[in-house]
């Protein structure tokens, strides 16, 4: 058998060391070059055919005390006790080689035959350098095992030694935080039954100091949207992982004789070029996919902040004129429209149009839309349920319960319990129904909500996340086979699902319930290191934000919503003259832009005061960039620094333009250069010309702004 496996693509390499029936991770990182094959793994890891428990022990793809670890395992079971102790012994490799500039692949084949498991690994280094790692364990033996454990476990190196992970609330999601990398173990852990507002998009470690745009950064993402643990682990010796997994409860999952428990995929990049390249590998490697959304991403209005709960045809049709004259494309219902929903207290479950606000059912408005030649979509809620509701009085069993039928409720969680889809019964209903709105009218969106954590969900008194997850899998699944044309949403009370596990099978997230654009800065940041924007709803709110009271000028909400898939949740029927010129302006923007939005390389620019943020988008071929300059708080400075672009070709030249007009509230007349004051007083024939190495090697200077405001730069080749 084979001692190394060396896949590579330009910039990744990753050398496994396969001596003495076991696999470590020699080297996952900078490129080792097309003959990075020949290097004897040896020189890279420890010892490997240690004998004695004090010889240095090599961290094993797996890691397992049975080979001298003694941190985390990366598997975990017992056999009522027994076999808790699983020694993986290699039985095969294979390698599925392209050209160097396409994905490879190795499978291997581990067994152990005291504790009766089989583990295949599949690990899949993308042409974008994406790693994806793919597990699955086998019960070969004649009784059950249950299984605790199943992790992705990567080694970084010693250089590697400050941590990110991201953390958050509701309306305050993706907030980044940063350790210094010590002995010991630091694990974040998601038990909401769903991701979560808190969850980490991604587990890093990085050189010090790393940023956007410099340092070496490893990170890991687990694509998968039930309990989860993600951790940085630093053993006494030095060695330091990366580790996510499922997180599974107590008996949640056991392996009958022949059982296979599939471990959700993980997806780790590593950068030589900071956090942005690691951005690179993940958004490449999301627009490379066949489902991929790939027509222009329609400006939506979505009717929630609008009008709440006062479904009135007349209103809303008033609305959908608004919308249409404005430039909307996509007019979303939300939350109102079903069997005796006046509030949220109540009929989350009865998905019938109700008769007593919608006598001709929902014909009237779609026709109305539709004849204005915007998409229609509607706002769902299939896996909650209210406990006043005609399915729950008519189905009680159907509600999730932690000690199985007849046993008590968890509690409420915003007047909802959990609609128990591992019930074959309740999973056919709520099929059954959102098939019957999907073909009975022509619905082109769903906005699919999930608004309550599940910190106990059971079914037939045992753990359940795991097949909840998979079941809403199932049901996602099904109604895009049934119905494809449909595009979906996940939304969980804002951003608690986002992973790429949901974004399999949906069309993008909606990353916050908060529009205030102060937050959103943060937030759409920080979900863009994963996501590309286009994946990511970000909608022009209110003047005062509904969930902050905070309140901001039209230009710094537009602004902020342009860098996603943009929309409005706001009454457009009651803007002024001055603001719909503003927002209409805005909208043409996005729609001659959206192309190089939706399609660039994204970029952040590290900033020398934290109290402002710059970042864009810059084309595949650097001829054209948008900019964002934003003022987030008040800074000690009377000036800010230079912007110091990035991403553009320093051999180039480039005219630096306003892409919406300057706010005349966004800056005191002394703070705004001339340069700008030229662009904004004569347009394109007042935009300066200049070299893309002086743009980001000198850079320009930015207008003094007055806090949460911003303005908006084009970069065009000339």
């Amino acid at each position: 058998m084979i001692d190394r496996v060396h896949l590579r693509v330009p910039g990744v390499s990753l050398l496994l060391d396969t001596r003495d029936a076991d696999v470590r991770v020699a080297h996952w990182g900078a490129d080792l070059g097309q003959h990075g094959d020949r290097l004897d793994p040896a020189v890279l890891t420890a010892s490997a055919a240690h004998s004695a428990f004090d010889e240095p022990a090599p961290v094993s793809l797996i890691p397992q005390p049975a080979r001298a670890w003694r941190g985390t395992p990366g598997i975990a079971g017992d056999r009522l006790g027994r076999a808790f102790s699983s020694r993986l012994v290699l039985q095969d490799v294979s390698v599925e080689r392209q050209d160097d500039a396409g994905s490879q692949r190795a499978r291997l084949v581990l067994t152990d035959e005291a504790s009766a498991l089989r583990v295949d690994v599949e690990l899949t280094l993308d042409a974008t350098g994406l790693l994806l790692i793919d597990q699955r364990v086998t019960n070969t033996g004649d009784d059950v095992y249950a299984v605790a454990a199943l992790d992705t476990t990567l080694p970084v190196p010693g250089q590697a030694t400050e941590s990110l992970d991201l953390t958050g609330r509701w309306a305050r999601e993706k907030h980044p935080q940063r350790r210094r990398i010590d002995q010991g173990t630091w694990t974040r852990t998601g038990r909401h039954g769903r991701t979560g507002h808190d969850s980490t998009l991604v587990i890093a470690a990085g050189t010090p100091g790393f940023g956007w745009q410099h340092g070496e950064v490893w990170a890991v993402h687990l694509g998968w949207s039930g309990d989860h643990s993600s951790r940085v682990e630093r053993a006494g010796d030095g060695q330091t992982v990366l580790a996510v997994g499922e997180l599974l409860r107590p008996g949640e999952v056991e392996l009958a004789p022949g059982e296979t428990y599939v471990a959700p995929t993980a997806y780790a990049a590593y950068s030589a070029h900071g956090l942005d390249g690691v951005s690179s590998r993940f958004h490449e490697w999301l627009r490379s996919r066949d489902r991929h959304p790939s027509s222009p991403r329609p400006v939506v209005l979505n009717t929630w902040e609008a009008v709440y709960f006062n479904h009135d045809l007349t209103v809303l049709t008033q609305l959908a004129d608004a919308a249409a004259d404005l430039g909307v494309e996509r007019f979303v219902l939300d939350d109102g429209w079903f069997l005796g929903r006046r509030n949220d207290t109540r009929g989350l479950g009865d998905w019938f149009v109700d008769p007593d606000v919608w006598p001709q059912g929902l014909t009237p408005l779609i026709d109305h839309v539709k004849g204005k030649g915007m998409q229609f979509g509607l706002w769902v809620e299939p896996e909650m349920i209210n406990e006043d509701s005609d399915v729950a009085r008519e189905h009680p069993e159907w509600i999730a319960r932690p000690n199985g039928a007849g046993g008590r409720l968890s509690l409420p969680w915003r007047h909802q319990q959990v609609l128990d889809l591992v019930d074959p019964d309740a999973w056919d209903y709520v099929y059954a129904r959102l098939d019957a709105l999907l073909s009975e009218y022509p619905i082109d969106y769903l906005k699919w909500d999930q608004n309550r954590d599940q910190v106990e969900l059971g079914h037939e008194g045992r753990a359940s996340t795991h097949e909840q997850t998979l079941a809403v899998y199932r049901l996602l699944d099904a109604l895009r086979a049934a119905h494809p044309g449909v595009e979906i949403e996940s939304c969980s009370s804002g951003g608690a699902r986002v992973d790429l596990g949901i974004l399999q099978r949906t069309d993008r997230v909606w990353a916050s319930d908060t529009n205030d654009a102060l937050e959103r800065q943060s937030i759409q940041r920080w979900t863009g290191l994963v996501l590309p924007p286009e994946l990511v709803g970000s909608h022009v709110g209110p003047g005062t934000s509904h969930t902050t009271r905070r309140t901001h000028d039209l230009s710094f909400r537009a602004i902020t919503a342009l860098f996603g898939h943009f929309g409005i949740e706001w009454d457009v029927r009651t803007l002024t003259d001055a603001e719909r010129s503003q927002l209409s302006a805005a909208i043409r923007f996005y729609k001659e832009n959206r192309a190089l939005l939706h399609s660039g390389r994204a970029v952040r620019i590290d900033r020398p005061d934290y109290t402002d943020a710059a970042y864009g988008t810059v084309s595949h071929d650097c001829s054209r960039a948008v900019f964002v300059y934003a003022a987030l708080a008040t800074s000690p400075n009377e000036l800010p620094a230079r912007l110091r672009f990035a991403g553009l070709d320093a051999d180039r030249d480039y005219r630096v333009g306003l892409g919406l007009p300057l706010d005349p509230h966004a800056a005191e007349g002394r703070g705004v250069p001339p340069w700008l004051r030229a662009v904004a007083d004569a347009g394109a024939d007042g935009a300066p010309v200049v070299s893309g190495r002086a743009l980001m090697q000198v850079g320009l200077p930015m207008p003094g702004l007055h806090p949460e405001h911003a303005v908006l730069l084009t970069v065009s080749a000339v």
